[in-house]
């Protein structure tokens, strides 16, 4: 009886702690397209941008003129590609850490990143400008894709008994896209090299209205699309065989999932850059912070308001420059990669 008792007052505590997290987490959601648009090279408060937004989506107010101008065509479609990202790969890397049954598995670690820059880094300076916006994201597609047949040729059927493997083949996928991308920028105009360089490192600045539309619209059916499988991912998390029985033709979803996981990530790459480990770091921590579930869209709002921040953090850590995002979440994801193995090292020892 006491034990029941104390796995009852366990369980309602725990109800009651994930309750807490999901309030705070909507006020976060309800601030921050507010407080991060504030942020930046010119002086704007808050209560400018709550002007701003009366104006534009009630039609209270006045025009505030050239900081109008800065909210709603520079800082706010900004922030909104920062979140559209990182829901996009924050979803893309709990998929592939499902499918594979890696929990190391990441667009980033897994080569589809690279795969994507190279396709990109080949459009950028073989093709005309005037092109860009269709053959930009085909061409981080189909990098993506490449690099997704080359991981899963080099570790064989059996994915889910051969982590390391498939970490080593991602990452030497990922070395070799990252070689020839620059042999591709060695040939081409100083120019060219200078501008990929810093779009390769990640980052938000060229956001638009007009440039929201693709990632938005991919993201948002990928995601669809990865809810009306939800139930036969979970079960792939049982192992293949579990799957098998259960009736779900496992090669065939997971050869999907990576290839829906690629076309996120071409089309982020496309019009962010690299931007690393954050589909290795957010769906651990959500994870952590709901044991047991598979919350996708969680996974989604929490990479996005986690993106949204490290961007804000990006514009104002230096003053007048901007850092590339790629940087930070580099330096954040391989610090939190060290602990996760140091973590699967303790649990073996």
């Amino acid at each position: 009886m006491p034990n029941t008792l104390s796995v009852t007052a366990q369980t309602k505590w725990q109800q009651s702690y994930q309750l807490l997290l999901l309030i705070t987490l909507l006020l976060i959601a309800v601030i921050t397209p507010f407080a991060a648009t504030s942020f930046g090279a010119a002086n704007i408060s808050a209560n400018d941008v709550l002007q701003v937004f009366a104006h534009k989506v009630l039609g209270l107010g006045e025009n505030q003129g050239v900081t109008e101008r800065i909210i709603w065509e520079l800082r706010l479609p900004r922030v909104l590609l920062a979140f559209i990202a990182g829901a996009g790969l924050s979803i893309a890397g709990s998929v592939l850490q499902t499918v594979t049954r890696n929990p190391l598995a990441d667009p980033y670690l897994f080569g589809i990143s690279s795969g994507a820059s190279f396709g990109a880094v080949v459009v950028l300076t073989l093709f005309s400008q005037s092109i860009l916006w269709l053959s930009l994201p085909l061409g981080a597609f189909v990098g993506a894709s490449l690099s997704v047949l080359m991981v899963l040729s080099l570790c064989g059927k059996n994915l889910s008994t051969q982590v390391e493997r498939m970490l080593l083949s991602g990452v030497a996928t990922s070395f070799m896209f990252g070689a020839m991308a620059s042999l591709m920028l060695y040939f081409s105009s100083p120019q060219a090299a200078a501008s990929v360089l810093f779009w390769s490192l990640g980052s938000f600045a060229k956001a638009s209205w007009s440039g929201l539309i693709l990632p938005a619209v991919i993201v948002s059916i990928s995601t669809l699309v990865i809810l009306l499988f939800k139930r036969q991912i979970i079960a792939m998390r049982a192992g293949d065989e579990t799957a098998h029985t259960l009736g779900i033709n496992v090669g065939r979803l997971r050869l999907s999932m990576l290839l829906l996981c690629s076309l996120i990530t071409a089309i982020l790459v496309a019009n962010c850059g690299g931007i690393g480990f954050i589909g290795l770091m957010v769906p651990h921590t959500v994870r952590l912070l709901f044991p047991g579930r598979y919350p996708l869209l969680l996974t989604a709002a929490i990479g996005g308001l986690f993106m949204v921040w490290v961007d804000v953090l990006a514009r104002t850590i230096l003053s007048y420059q901007e850092l590339p995002v790629g940087i930070i979440t580099s330096v954040m994801g391989s610090v939190f990669f060290l602990f996760i193995l140091s973590a699967r090292k303790a649990k073996r020892a």
